[in-house]
């Protein structure tokens, strides 16, 4: 079991993201709770991706067409910090 950590820039911008948006979220969080990240990386739909740039230590995965979550994995701790849900805006903030 995976241990998951969302900042509050997370939550803030789920709250006013589309109520299907934030259904897809709660499924991808019980499949990093249940499975890790090596989970997404078997449902295509998801397109996880590994980040470059000022982003490289982070991964995306796709919620819809438009929102992504961005989040980093510190394995040593079997944690998952969810950084942002983010209608696909990629600059740091």
């Amino acid at each position: 079991m995976w241990t998951i950590y969302e900042h509050k820039r997370a939550l803030k911008s789920l709250r006013s993201a589309p109520l299907e948006v934030q259904k897809r979220y709660e499924k991808w969080k019980d499949i990093v709770f249940l499975s890790g990240p090596q989970g997404l990386r078997k449902i295509k739909g998801l397109h996880d991706e590994s980040l470059s740039g000022k982003w490289s230590d982070y991964r995306s995965s796709r919620l819809n067409v438009q929102y992504r979550v961005i989040y980093k994995v510190d394995a040593g701790t079997v944690l998952v910090k969810i950084e942002n849900v983010t209608p696909h805006d990629y600059r740091r903030k």
